[in-house]
């Protein structure tokens, strides 16, 4: 038999994907088809099932409502800023494009200031940018095809679909950060190069988090 459930909070194929999986992992579905446009989910049982195990089963998920016959239940009220679960997960997601962000810019740095010394400084930042951008939007690709199961060009779309905003603050933040304290130059040997990085990296990190929390909280939607 099919049972059909509304489900609120999904805005993109990534949503759609996550539920699906989640409610997949209930041992009494056969099949469980999730509709972005229509904002439903379709599971094939051989029993009715009760809606308290699908709703447990996307209980990791608190931006996800599902109801039957096209009721939800209101959430409990909690502070729009003040949702731990929420501040994990956009923390989680910064960290993601952080550490993506941080490679390309790294090793670009290296690149141009091994290779090609005189580069002019502006020149080399908006290279870096572009470089952690690439890498920020690899990286989540692969996460997205391996942690998702999302085949590749679906992985890659959602990937490049994602808050640009968020990833250009975080490198504009890492790279002056880096500027002022170091005048932007590689030195590997000098102890006070590797306090500047990692000064940059949580001034990165922290730029964007509270963007990357609102998108999450208001929309369901996040950067990474």
């Amino acid at each position: 038999m099919t049972q059909t459930f509304s489900i609120k909070g999904m805005t993109c194929n990534g949503c759609a994907g996550t539920v699906e999986k989640a409610l997949a992992s209930v041992k009494e579905i056969r099949k469980v088809t999730v509709s972005l446009e229509q904002s439903m989910a379709e599971v094939e049982v051989d029993q009715p099932l009760a809606l308290t195990s699908l709703r447990q089963a996307l209980s990791p998920y608190p931006s996800y409502q599902i109801s039957e016959n096209g009721h939800i239940e209101a959430p409990s009220p909690i502070g729009f800023w003040t949702d731990s679960h929420i501040w994990g997960r956009a923390a989680l997601n910064t960290l993601n494009c952080l550490i993506g962000c941080s490679i390309g810019d790294f090793f670009m740095v290296i690149f141009l200031q091994g290779y090609y010394p005189g580069t002019p400084m502006a020149l080399q930042m908006v290279l870096a940018i572009v470089a952690g951008l690439v890498t920020s939007v690899s990286l989540e690709t692969i996460l997205l095809h391996w942690r998702e199961q999302f085949n590749w060009k679906l992985a890659f779309q959602t990937a490049i679909s994602m808050s640009f905003l968020s990833m250009i603050a975080m490198e504009l933040v890492m790279n002056a950060t880096d500027f002022m304290i170091t005048g932007g130059k590689a030195a590997f040997g000098n102890p006070m190069y590797w306090t500047a990085l990692i000064v940059a990296m949580v001034a990165g990190f922290l730029a964007p988090l509270p963007y990357n929390y609102y998108k999450l909280r208001k929309f369901n939607k996040a950067c990474h």
